[in-house]
C-alpha cells in the first residue's frame, strides 16, 4: 500500500514537467531540514514543500476552472499577476481535491509566493526553502542559503527584498501581502 507521499509524488509526476517535479522534491527536503533547524513540524514542512507547486504547470483555463469550482475570488492585482495563481490554486487543489485538512500545510502553500504578515514558522520555512533548494541557481542564492542557516527572519527579509526589487524593476505591481510580510518582519526586529 502506498503512503501519502508516494501518492503525492505520482500526482506530481502527472501534473508537472521534469524541472518542476525535481524542484518540488528539492523544496520538500530543504523544508524538512529548515523545519528541524527552526522548530517547525518536519512532516508538515515536507508535505507543504512537496505540494507547493502542484498547480505551477496548469494552464489558465484549468486554474480558473478550479477557482470557479471552489468560489475563489481574486483581487484585481491577483487577476493581473499570473505568477501568483499557482500558489492560490495549489492551496485550493490540496484542500479540496487532495482533501488535505491541515490548515498549516494549506496556508504554507497559499503564501509561499507572496508571504504575509504574521507568518507561522512553517510558512517561513516553505517560503525560504523555495528560494534556496538545491536546484536553485541564481545570483545571490549562496548568500541566501547562508542567511537561512543563521536566521529564518534574515532569510525571509532577503527573499522578500529580492521579490520586491524584481517586481519594481519589471514595473509590476507588488501584492499587499508581500509588503505586509516585509514590514512585519522588519518591525518585529525593531522592537
Amino acid at each position: 500500500m502506498k503512503n501519502k507521499y508516494e501518492t503525492y509524488r505520482a500526482i506530481l509526476r502527472e501534473k508537472l514537467d521534469e524541472y518542476r517535479y525535481v524542484h518540488s522534491i528539492n523544496v520538500s527536503e530543504t523544508s524538512a531540514e529548515l523545519a528541524r533547524k527552526y522548530g517547525a513540524d518536519e512532516k508538515k514542512a515536507y508535505e507543504a514543500g512537496l505540494l507547493h507547486d502542484i498547480m505551477k504547470n496548469a494552464d489558465k483555463e484549468e486554474t480558473f476552472a478550479l477557482f470557479e469550482k471552489y468560489g475563489v475570488e481574486l483581487t484585481q492585482l491577483e487577476k493581473k499577476s499570473p505568477k501568483l495563481w499557482h500558489a492560490i490554486a495549489g492551496s485550493v487543489y490540496c484542500k479540496y481535491e487532495l482533501e488535505i485538512d491541515d490548515e498549516d500545510v494549506i496556508s504554507a502553500i497559499r503564501y509561499h509566493t507572496t508571504g504575509r504578515a504574521g507568518m507561522t514558522e512553517l510558512e517561513k520555512v516553505l517560503f525560504t526553502a523555495d528560494f534556496i533548494s538545491a536546484d536553485r541557481n541564481y545570483n545571490g542564492v549562496e548568500e541566501m542559503r547562508e542567511k537561512a542557516q543563521i536566521s529564518l527572519d534574515e532569510a525571509m527579509t532577503e527573499g522578500l527584498r529580492f521579490t520586491i526589487d524584481e517586481l519594481c524593476n519589471a514595473l509590476k505591481p507588488i501584492h499587499p501581502d508581500t509588503i505586509d510580510a516585509y514590514n512585519d518582519i522588519l518591525l518585529k526586529g525593531i522592537e
